[in-house]
């Protein structure tokens, strides 16, 4: 699995397609997990309301302890301590616009959930009760991030136009 020309979107793609995680798989998503958080900390950069970006914010410091699971899982399935190397740490760029529209919340909503589905999905696959464990809690908590996005969405809706 080639990442060298993706950026976060294409990577995301590309990692949903995954049925299974063998190793260059999990190192993919670590990588993006580690992106997340430069993705909801861009996102919170650009809403200009605190409140919401409070929440965004959130979800990012979150993104990096899946990051620190799947670091986890990694050794777990390799049998010795796994340190990602500097290609796998390097951070996918996040092509967002200047200004965000609320038109794109609805489809953060939906990616937080599909992951929280692909998660399981892998978990399911999984023969190691840990690492199975580690990828359920990681979808779990996706999924608590497409609701914060939804509340983010409700909060920019109600704030009045600047």
């Amino acid at each position: 699995m080639t990442t060298k020309d993706l950026d976060f979107f294409s990577a995301s793609a590309e990692l949903a397609a995954c049925t299974e995680l063998d190793v260059p798989a999990m190192e993919l998503l670590y990588r993006l997990e580690c992106s997340g958080e430069d993705f909801y900390n861009a996102l919170a950069d650009r809403i200009g309301n605190d409140e919401a970006a409070d929440l965004l914010r959130k979800n990012g410091r979150e993104e990096m302890g899946h990051a620190r699971r799947v670091q986890r899982a990694i050794s777990l399935r390799l049998g010795t301590e796994y340190e990602p190397s500097a290609e796998v740490r390097e951070r996918f760029v996040i092509p967002l616009p200047e200004t965000i529209g609320l038109d794109l919340f609805p489809a953060i909503v939906k990616a937080e959930m599909d992951g929280d589905a692909g998660y399981q999905r892998w978990a399911d696959r999984e023969s190691d009760p840990e690492v199975a464990r580690l990828l359920r809690l990681n979808g779990r908590e996706e999924t608590g991030h497409g609701e914060r996005a939804a509340k983010a969405l409700a909060i920019l809706e109600a704030a009045p136009a600047s």
